[in-house]
């Protein structure tokens, strides 16, 4: 068993000065990412209005299985016009972990 973890680290738009604004774009990505059968959760930077941090979990039988749907995710993320992609850590866990 492996799970393959990514922190993805969010450049909101400008316009974003109010936490109901932030999440007015944090719920689609949200929903977006949890089509592709991960966990997602916003994991930092509640306090910044244009900054967000979300993490995505998966498990898979083999890595490549887990590194695919995670690489699927960042793409994603990547490609959205209203935010941009400043960093993404990620992290591969298997069964010796």
């Amino acid at each position: 068993m492996y799970t393959e973890t990514a922190v993805f680290d969010l450049l909101l738009p400008g316009d974003s000065q109010s936490l109901k604004q932030k999440r007015s774009y944090i719920r689609p990505i949200i929903a977006m990412l949890k089509k592709y059968d991960v966990s997602v959760a916003e994991v930092g930077l509640h306090d910044l209005h244009g900054r967000a941090r979300i993490g995505v979990a998966v498990v898979a039988a083999e890595p490549s299985q887990a590194r695919a749907v995670v690489d699927t995710c960042e793409n994603q993320m990547a490609g959205r016009p209203e935010i941009e992609l400043l960093s993404v850590k990620r992290r591969l866990y298997g069964d010796d972990d």
